[in-house]
């Protein structure tokens, strides 16, 4: 049973890399998704004091 083995080629070492060669179109810098966090957090903050009365439930 033992020669029934099957052992595949070691190329890489297990070592695989996937961003070498990937860019991606759509960069943004990194303060704009800050200020992006920020804005999202505050429309929130808006709409659960607020937003009963603004959308007429309330």
């Amino acid at each position: 049973m033992a020669k029934d083995k099957v052992s595949m080629p070691q190329s890489s070492g297990g070592l695989i890399r996937y961003f070498d060669e990937y860019k991606s179109n759509l960069q943004m810098k990194p303060g704009l998704i800050i200020v992006l966090v920020i804005v999202v957090i505050i429309i929130s903050i808006l709409l659960h004091t607020y937003g009963n009365s603004l959308l007429g439930m309330g």
